[in-house]
């Protein structure tokens, strides 16, 4: 209960704001009535059941309150744009709904839609996103500029095709000079997202995934999402691997691991990434160089991340990995992001969908933040 003298503000002057709209108009202006409170004069007497007043700085003082179920289905709401012409931005958000790569269930096709209806639950606000615990604001919007370019185009069954549609889309983003931030679809569209890079700057790849993703070929089949960090290291502008949170049993052989370590892949579990720490795991990674980060969201434990096609029981939960990305944002220069692997018909309470928003919502923020 908040308690207010009388001297302070008195019943029937409440009683006015509120008939003025929840906006007071004299001494108290700047301030909006915000939540109910009992309001007690300073000897205790009851004086009435008013609405607590709050610092209108940063309120919708006009203009749509535009909620989270209201308005299509941006990444965070964000301005949709398709013509890269209009982009101007530091971020592109792209989605990739392809999982014809999948080797048991598929439908993270439909994961680029599923994250961004639940982005829309962080869209509050018009001065960015206060964490408390950093003291920092975050994608402040006249510091950061974010559009959403829709999807690649997909064609049903042809994997190259589509592959090369994923390709050309980030290669327009970076010649843009922007950031891509893709959604997958299944972990082979890292493939084009890679091969996108080939004439920018080297990479150093960094995986979060519950697999190694390693097979060569199988059955004639080398792009599927099996494939991925094998294909990733054929390249010459990727440098080095960092795989982290591989664990259980998974498509790749003995052999396959073998490999990655002789190609210079670094592969580390869970458990193996919790012995070590944050500080440990980071100095693990080469500094100040350039990051393409791929995150699979059966990185994450099942109890937490659901809705996937492979999920791994013996997962990371959120922190671990969000205080990751931010260690690493600052150790050097994330110049890719992709998340792939939702897929929303597994994920009955829409959380696995939810996580993998919030994640990629808090890795952009602290990308932008630790580059200014």
């Amino acid at each position: 209960m908040q308690t207010l003298d009388d001297a302070t503000v008195e019943l029937a002057r409440v009683q006015e704001i509120a008939r003025c709209g929840g906006y007071h108009k004299g001494p108290l202006a700047g301030f909006r009535i915000a939540s109910w409170v009992h309001l007690r004069s300073g000897s205790g007497r009851k004086m009435g059941t008013v609405q607590a007043m709050t610092n209108n700085e940063h309120a919708y003082d006009s203009g749509r309150l535009d909620l989270p179920f209201v308005g299509i289905c941006t990444f965070g709401k964000y301005p949709y744009e398709p013509d890269p012409a209009e982009w101007n931005a530091d971020f592109v958000v792209l989605g990739a709904p392809y999982d014809c790569g999948t080797q048991w269930r598929s439908g993270a096709r439909l994961g680029p839609r599923a994250v961004r209806e639940a982005s829309t639950l962080f869209s509050f606000g018009h001065a960015g996103a206060y964490d408390h615990e950093d003291g920092v604001v975050y994608l402040e919007a006249d510091k950061v500029r974010i559009v959403d370019a829709g999807d690649a185009d997909i064609v049903h069954t042809d994997t190259l095709n589509s592959h090369l549609n994923i390709e050309g889309a980030v290669s327009q983003i970076l010649g843009q000079g922007s950031i891509p931030v893709v959604i997958g679809g299944d972990h082979s569209v890292n493939i084009p997202c890679i091969n996108a890079f080939r004439d920018q700057a080297p990479l150093h790849l960094v995986q979060i995934d519950a697999h190694l993703d390693f097979v060569d070929v199988r059955h004639g089949v080398r792009y599927g999402h099996g494939n991925p960090m094998r294909r990733a290291l054929e390249q010459d502008h990727v440098t080095g691997l960092t795989q982290i949170g591989i664990r259980n049993v998974s498509s790749t052989t003995r052999e396959g691991y073998a490999d990655a370590r002789n190609l210079g892949s670094d592969i580390i579990s869970v458990r193996q990434a919790r012995r070590f720490g944050r500080r440990r795991l980071l100095e693990r990674i080469p500094a100040s160089s350039d990051y393409y980060v791929t995150i699979d969201i059966d990185a994450f434990d099942p109890s937490i991340a659901s809705g996937t096609g492979t999920p791994s029981h013996g997962g990371f939960l959120y922190y671990e990995v969000l205080e990751f990305l931010d260690g690493l944002a600052a150790r050097g220069n994330i110049r890719g992001v992709d998340l792939v692997e939702v897929a929303p018909d597994y994920d009955l309470s829409g959380s696995t969908a939810i996580l993998a928003a919030q994640l990629l919502m808090n890795l952009i923020g602290r990308i932008a933040h630790n580059r200014s």
